[in-house]
């Protein structure tokens, strides 16, 4: 009789909890940004326990209890991206208080628009530390808590379609050379990881309406041509950067690591 290797599946137990993250502990450095807080509140309902943090404690502490006011389990506190010594010391706090952290979903990064020719070399190490410097610690610090737990863990980083595509008329080196790091920083992660059950991806959005676009969107032209460029019509919303983020750090992604998914309304796949 030949062997039985078709594995025999529960579909109604084994599918139930695939996009639910009921009992996780998320750590989500940059959380009270646009995008984080939509993902704060996906997070949440979807079950996990989240950690905002920020440089601004008081911002952290305040998003951290319109999640408890609202039902949901959350924490704020104060981080600088910039001390690698504090990032371990954030990440130790959240171990400390909640017993482990099972998911790092990191919102931190920061843009200093500047044409080539004018590049200035603080400007581009201010963009460095806080983008692709911090992702390493961020990642080191948690995937250290991980490892020793030995429970496996996820860890999403926030990019941008800007990590694959330069972008005409703007000064955006210092901006895509690093988000286009941390593309590379996933693939060499996720192969560190993967024999501790640790999967690592990325987000890249196009644009997405948050404040720190503001000053783009305002000019007509720029917002006309960009609307012309994407095959959707429109940049995005932080909600719809949401799903992605979360299907990155629920069971659903368990067998899915080294990757950067475009949320980019088309402009990739096409000239």
């Amino acid at each position: 009789m030949a062997e039985q290797i078709t594995p025999i599946i529960d579909f109604q137990t084994e599918l139930a909890g695939l996009h639910r993250l009921d009992g996780k502990v998320m750590f989500l450095p940059g959380g009270y940004g646009g995008i984080g807080e939509a993902v704060a509140w996906g997070a949440a309902m979807a079950g996990a326990t989240v950690v905002i943090a920020g440089r601004d404690k008081d911002k952290a502490a305040a998003f951290a209890g319109r999640l408890r006011d609202a039902g949901f389990a959350a924490d704020g506190l104060a981080i600088d991206c910039r001390s690698v010594a504090n990032i371990g010391a954030a990440v130790d706090t959240v171990a400390a208080r909640h017993g482990c952290v099972d998911i790092l979903v990191n919102c931190v990064g920061i843009q200093r628009e500047e044409p080539i020719a004018e590049v200035t070399e603080e400007a581009f190490d201010d963009v460095y530390t806080v983008n692709l410097k911090a992702a390493m610690f961020l990642a080191q610090a948690v995937a250290r808590h991980q490892i020793a737990a030995g429970q496996g863990g996820k860890h999403v980083h926030l990019l941008s379609v800007r990590s694959t595509l330069g972008i005409r008329a703007r000064g955006y080196s210092a901006y895509c050379s690093t988000k286009g790091g941390i593309v590379m920083l996933i693939k060499q992660h996720a192969m560190e990881l993967a024999p501790h059950r640790i999967t690592v991806n990325g987000v890249s959005p196009t644009f997405v309406y948050t404040e720190m676009i503001r000053h783009v969107m305002e000019n007509d032209a720029f917002r006309k041509g960009l609307f012309e460029r994407i095959p959707l019509g429109r940049i995005a919303d932080p909600k719809d950067v949401v799903g992605p983020v979360l299907f990155f750090a629920a069971p659903a992604s368990d067998f899915v690591t080294g990757q950067n998914l475009l949320v980019d309304g088309g402009i990739s796949a096409s000239q």
